[in-house]
Formats: C-alpha cells, sequence, structure tokens
C-alpha cells in the first residue's frame, strides 16, 4: 500500500495551507469513494478498494502546479490542467493506474470535443474515467470543495448545480455514475 500523505508531502510541504487544503479535501474524496467502493462490493461488482483510497487521495496532486491562490496554489499552470499535472507526477513515480484518475476526475470527465469547443488548454484527447474505480473517485470529487475543506458534502442536486455550467453531456455522465453508485 502506498504511504499517500509521505508522497504528497514530497511535493507540498507538510506546514503549508496548501498541504491541509489538498489532504483535507482528499481524505473527505476518499472516505466517501471507498463506502461508495464497499457497496458495490456488497452487491457483487469487483472493486479494488485498496486502490480506490490511494487514488483518491492522490486525485488532486497536481494542484501543486497550479495558480489558484483561493486555495493555496501557487504554480505557474492553470487550474483546469492541475489532472494533467497531476498525471504527470504520478507517471513519472511509474504510478500509472493513479495517474489516470488524476487526469479523468475533471467534472464528469472531458470529452476531445469538450476541450476543443470550450478552448480548455489540455491535450486533445478524452479524459473520461473508464474504470469503474475511476467513475467512483471522480463521482466522489463532486461532494466536496476545496475551497472549504470540512463542510459536509453537497447534495446530488448541489453537485448537479455545479456541473449544469459543462452542459447537457456532462450532467448526463454524473447523472450515470449517480445511478450506479447512489447519492452518498
Amino acid at each position: 500500500m502506498i504511504d499517500c500523505l509521505e508522497l504528497i508531502g514530497r511535493y507540498c510541504p507538510t506546514d503549508s495551507p496548501l498541504y491541509d487544503v489538498l489532504t483535507g479535501h482528499s481524505r473527505q474524496v476518499a472516505t466517501l469513494a471507498v463506502d461508495l467502493s464497499e457497496r458495490l462490493v456488497g452487491r457483487g461488482v469487483p472493486v479494488d478498494v485498496d486502490f480506490v483510497y490511494e487514488a483518491a487521495m492522490l486525485h488532486d496532486i497536481g494542484i501543486v502546479r497550479v495558480d489558484a491562490p483561493s486555495i493555496h496554489c501557487h504554480g505557474s499552470e492553470p487550474y483546469i490542467r492541475h489532472g494533467v499535472a497531476g498525471r504527470a507526477i504520478l507517471e513519472s513515480l511509474g504510478l500509472y493506474r493513479h495517474a489516470l484518475v488524476c487526469e479523468r476526475h475533471t467534472g464528469a470527465g472531458l470529452t476531445a470535443r469538450d476541450i476543443v469547443l470550450q478552448q480548455l488548454p489540455l491535450p486533445h484527447r478524452d479524459m473520461l474515467p473508464v474504470t469503474i474505480e475511476e467513475q467512483v473517485v471522480c463521482y466522489a470529487d463532486k461532494f466536496f470543495s476545496k475551497t472549504h475543506v470540512g463542510d459536509t458534502a453537497r447534495t446530488v442536486d448541489e453537485a448537479r448545480s455545479k456541473l449544469a455550467k459543462f452542459g447537457d453531456e456532462t450532467l448526463a455522465r454524473f447523472d450515470a455514475m449517480n445511478v450506479l453508485f447512489g447519492a452518498p
């Protein structure tokens, strides 16, 4: 099992506000993602629960490279690139499955079409959660804010409202995950 806090500490000073934001948010997402995964396992769906925990803890590691002062990030990349930045970090460590979770968790996933039409500064490829583990981390992430770490989870309606600005296809992907995982 990976020591996720030690790994995060390699890229983010453990005594910094950013570390508190990153680990606080990640713990919230990991707790929900593991709970949802265990429910699936109870229904006979095979899920690698240990991997889900690790991936949820590391899914936002890329924020250490972005510029988002409201959450204590002072890197050079735009926030939308935190997933690809996280993928690069984790791939450099040989954590390829974890790296894909980083890249594929943004919104309810991004299609190459979304990226091109919205002129996002991202590679022109699909970044959609594919595996059940990728999907559960992506879904759990939608219920917690990095700007208000420690707050209670958003409701499904609140999560949908946050995603609505990204269009009907994004909402449809979220709704499909909601059917699969059930409300938290």
